[in-house]
C-alpha cells in the first residue's frame, strides 16, 4: 500500500504574541483574542433577588411572587431573567455553585458563545453573584397588620382530648390544604384557620366535609359599604363542628335509632371515622354506618373514651368461624392484667380492684379480635361490670344484654416499656419547641394556647402515634418521614467510652431475656413507608407534600 502524506497545515504567527496558529480572520490566538474582545461586556456580574421570609417566595418581576427551592430550575430561570444582555449571546450552560445557606448569596456559573469576527466563535465561562434581599410580599405585608383576614374557619369538637385535630392536621398536610392558610390559632375546643380570601375558606370547609363527619354554618359581618357604587366589604366566618365520637370509643345508640339501623345492638364500638362513622357490635360482627345528616338529627355522646380502657390478659381464645373483613368472631376468657401475680405493685392511677373482688376473677366474653389474639396476649377493653355511666339509653338496656367486658384492641405493654426512639416523624403546621425561636411546648398544632397540662398534651400525642403504628389503614392516610435524629440519639444512649483495661461485663443474657419478652407481632413501620425531605416543610409549601 502506497503511503499518502497528509496535506501540509499552513500556520501563521499571532499578530500580538507571535505564537504559531492556524490562520483565522483575526490572525490572533485564542488567548490574545480573549484579551482583545470581551463577550461578557454588557452582562452584569452582580445582581439582586427579592425574597420574602414569611412565605418563602421570590419576586418574579414585575409583580409575581413564586415558590422556588434552593438550586432548583425555577430559581435558576428567575435568576437568568434578572440579567440584561443575555439576548445578544448564546447561552450554552448554566448551573448553581454551592454557597452557605445563611450567606444570603447565590452564585451562578454561565457558559456563553458569541461570534466576534467573521466565522470566529468565542466561548467563555464566568460567574455571577446574586444578593438575596429580604423583604415582604404584599400578602405578608397585609398579614403583618391587624384584622387583615377575610375569612375564618372555626373547627370545634367537644371532647376531652385533641387527637382528632392531630390526625386532621396530618390530613391537611398530605393533601396540601394548608398552602392558603394565613395562620392557625388554638382555642379551647378546637382550632381557628384564617384566610385572606373567602374562596380559600370555602375550599377548606369542603375538604373537612369529605374527610370527617361535620356540620357547618356560615355567617358574615359587614365592615363597610358604599351606597353610591352598591359595594360592601364583609368578613366571613364558617363554624364547623366535628362529631364528638372518636375511634375505639364505646357508644350506646338510642334504642329507637338502633332499630332503624338494621336492629343492631345499642352497645357498640366505633371502628372507623371518615366522612361517616362505622359502629361494630363485637358480639355479632354486625356493623352500621352513621352519616353526619343522620347523626345530627338525633345526636348522642359516647359512653367512654380510650382513656377509660383497662388492660386484660387473654387466657384462652376459641374462634367461632364467622368473620367480616379483618374481624374474626371468637369466644375469649380474660382476666385483669396482673390478676394472678403475687406481690404486685398497685399503680396510683389505677382502680383498686382487689378490694372490690374483681382481681382473681375470670371473665368470658365475645370479641371481634379472634384473628390477632392469642393466649398470653394483652388487650385493652372496657370494664362494664365495674363502670357507672350517666346515660339514660344505657340504663334502659336489659342487664342480660350488657357484657361484663368489651375488648377493643390489642396492646403491646412489654415493647412500650422500653421507650425506643421511633425512626419516623410527622410534619406540623405549627413550629416545634426550639425551632426558629419557638419557645412553646406544643405538639403539632396542639398545646400552644397555654393553660393546658403539658402531661395531657404529651399523652394525647403519644396515643396518636400509637394509633398510627397499630392501624395500617389509618397510617396510609398520612405521610410519615424519616427521622434524622435517630442515629444521634442512639449514639448518645451508648454513654461514654470505657477506659482501657476496664472490666467487660457480658450483658447478652439480659438482652436476650428482654428480646424474649417482646411481642413478636409488634406492628413495625417499614422503611419503604417513610418519605424523605422532613426539613423542607413550609406553611405555604404545597409541592413538598407530593414527594
Amino acid at each position: 500500500m502506497e503511503f499518502v502524506p497528509a496535506p501540509a497545515v499552513h500556520r501563521v504567527l499571532c499578530a500580538d504574541c507571535g505564537t504559531p496558529i492556524v490562520p483565522n480572520s483575526a490572525n490572533l490566538c485564542v488567548a490574545c483574542l480573549r484579551n482583545t474582545v470581551d463577550i461578557t461586556e454588557g452582562i452584569p456580574k452582580q445582581a439582586s433577588v427579592s425574597y420574602c421570609r414569611n412565605c418563602e417566595r421570590f419576586l418574579a418581576p414585575p409583580q409575581a411572587w413564586i415558590l422556588a427551592r434552593p438550586e432548583s430550575s425555577e430559581l435558576l430561570a428567575l435568576c437568568l431573567k434578572k440579567l440584561k444582555g443575555l439576548a445578544k449571546v448564546r447561552l450554552t450552560e448554566a448551573h448553581f455553585i454551592w454557597t452557605e445557606p445563611h450567606s444570603k448569596r447565590l452564585r451562578v456559573s454561565l457558559t456563553i458563545q458569541k461570534e466576534v469576527l467573521t466565522s470566529t466563535i468565542l466561548e467563555q465561562t464566568f460567574e455571577i453573584e446574586y444578593l438575596v434581599q429580604h423583604g415582604q410580599c404584599p400578602d405578608c405585608a397585609k398579614l403583618a397588620a391587624k384584622n387583615t383576614w377575610k375569612a375564618l374557619v372555626q373547627v370545634r369538637q367537644k371532647v376531652s382530648h385533641k387527637r382528632t385535630f392531630l390526625f386532621l392536621e396530618q390530613l391537611i398536610l398530605k393533601h396540601g390544604a394548608q398552602k392558603d392558610t394565613i395562620s392557625v390559632k388554638e382555642v379551647k375546643d378546637g382550632l381557628d384557620f384564617f384566610y385572606s380570601q373567602r374562596s380559600h375558606a370555602i375550599k377548606v370547609v369542603e375538604f373537612l366535609t369529605s374527610v370527617v363527619p361535620v356540620r357547618s354554618k356560615a355567617s358574615e359581618q359587614l365592615l363597610s359599604s358604599d351606597t353610591h357604587s352598591s359595594t360592601a366589604n364583609f368578613k366571613y366566618t364558617y363554624s364547623v363542628e366535628i362529631m364528638p365520637i372518636c375511634k375505639d370509643d364505646l357508644v350506646c345508640i338510642p334504642p329507637k335509632q338502633a332499630r332503624q339501623l338494621g336492629n343492631i345492638s345499642p352497645l357498640t364500638v366505633c371502628t372507623r371515622v371518615g366522612s361517616s362513622i362505622q359502629l361494630l357490635d363485637p358480639a355479632t360482627l354486625q356493623t352500621c354506618e352513621i352519616t353526619s345528616a343522620v347523626y345530627w338529627r338525633n345526636p348522642f355522646d359516647s359512653l367512654a373514651t380510650v382513656t377509660d380502657l383497662v388492660e386484660f390478659t387473654v387466657l384462652d381464645v376459641e374462634a367461632d368461624g364467622r368473620s367480616r373483613g379483618k374481624f374474626v368472631l371468637a369466644d375469649a376468657q380474660v382476666a385483669l392484667a396482673g390478676a394472678f401475680r403475687s406481690g404486685q405493685v398497685q399503680d396510683e392511677n389505677s382502680m383498686d380492684y382487689e378490694s372490690s373482688g374483681y382481681t382473681n376473677q375470670i371473665y368470658h366474653t365475645r370479641t371481634h379480635l379472634g384473628g390477632i389474639l392469642q393466649p398470653g396476649d394483652t388487650a385493652l377493653g372496657y370494664f362494664l361490670t365495674n363502670s357507672n355511666y350517666n346515660s339514660d339509653d344505657f340504663a334502659s338496656l336489659p342487664s342480660e344484654r350488657i357484657p361484663d367486658i368489651m375488648l377493643v384492641k390489642k396492646t403491646y405493654p412489654n415493647r412500650r416499656k422500653k421507650n425506643k426512639t421511633r425512626a419516623w416523624r410527622l410534619r406540623s403546621i405549627g413550629k416545634e419547641a426550639g425551632e426558629e425561636g419557638e419557645t412553646g411546648s406544643g405538639r403539632g398544632v396542639v398545646g400552644r394556647m397555654g393553660g393546658r397540662d403539658q402531661k395531657k398534651v404529651e399523652e394525647d400525642y403519644e396515643l396518636f402515634l400509637r394509633d398510627l403504628e397499630e392501624d395500617p389503614e389509618m397510617r396510609s392516610a398520612v405521610n410519615l418521614y424519616k427521622s434524622t435524629d435517630v442515629n444521634m440519639k442512639n449514639e448518645a444512649q451508648k454513654g461514654p467510652e470505657k477506659p482501657p483495661f476496664a472490666m467487660v461485663v457480658d450483658e447478652s443474657p439480659r438482652q436476650d431475656e428482654e428480646e424474649e419478652n417482646e411481642e413478636g407481632d409488634f406492628p413495625e413501620i417499614q422503611l419503604d413507608e417513610l418519605l424523605e425531605g422532613f426539613d423542607e416543610m413550609t406553611l405555604g409549601d404545597g409541592e413538598a407534600e407530593t414527594t
